[in-house]
């Protein structure tokens, strides 16, 4: 019985920390949408915006935009089929925080997106927009 009881608690160990190992990675989905295109959301289909006034690797965003604007930051990313892997970094925001980028870009949500397939976001102040992976960057 002792033997049982040490061997479930073995594979029970096992299951936990392979579902660690998978849930330090996140999956980057591109949808599409009439009137938006393609865009990029993170696994559970929340979308994912740019900052125009960002640049490669440095994040303008900081103090209250960030309360508006928090920043998505998963330590490895999946890419989806259509997009490089290498696309994909992290940065190390001026503030200590990481944040993912894509082509060197940091990568935020919307507080105002409340559900999966929002883009309220998009043409925000006319410096917030979802990314289309065909025609990023921004020019």
């Amino acid at each position: 019985m002792k033997r049982l009881t040490m061997l479930l608690v073995v594979i029970g160990m096992m299951v936990l920390g392979i579902s660690a190992a998978m849930g330090m990675h996140h999956a980057i989905k591109i949808q599409e949408k009439a009137g938006i295109g393609k865009y990029l959301t993170d696994t559970e289909g929340n979308t994912l915006y740019v900052f125009k006034k960002d640049s490669v690797g440095k994040s303008a965003c900081t103090g209250p935009c960030l309360e508006k604007w928090p920043i998505y930051y998963r330590e490895t990313v999946a890419a989806p089929s259509a997009i490089e892997a290498a696309d994909f970094g992290t940065i190390t925001r001026e503030d200590g925080k990481k944040q993912t980028t894509f082509r060197g870009y940091p990568l935020y949500y919307w507080m105002n997106d409340k559900a999966p397939g929002e883009t309220n976001g998009q043409g925000v102040n006319d410096v917030w927009f979802v990314i289309n992976p065909d025609s990023f960057p921004l020019k």
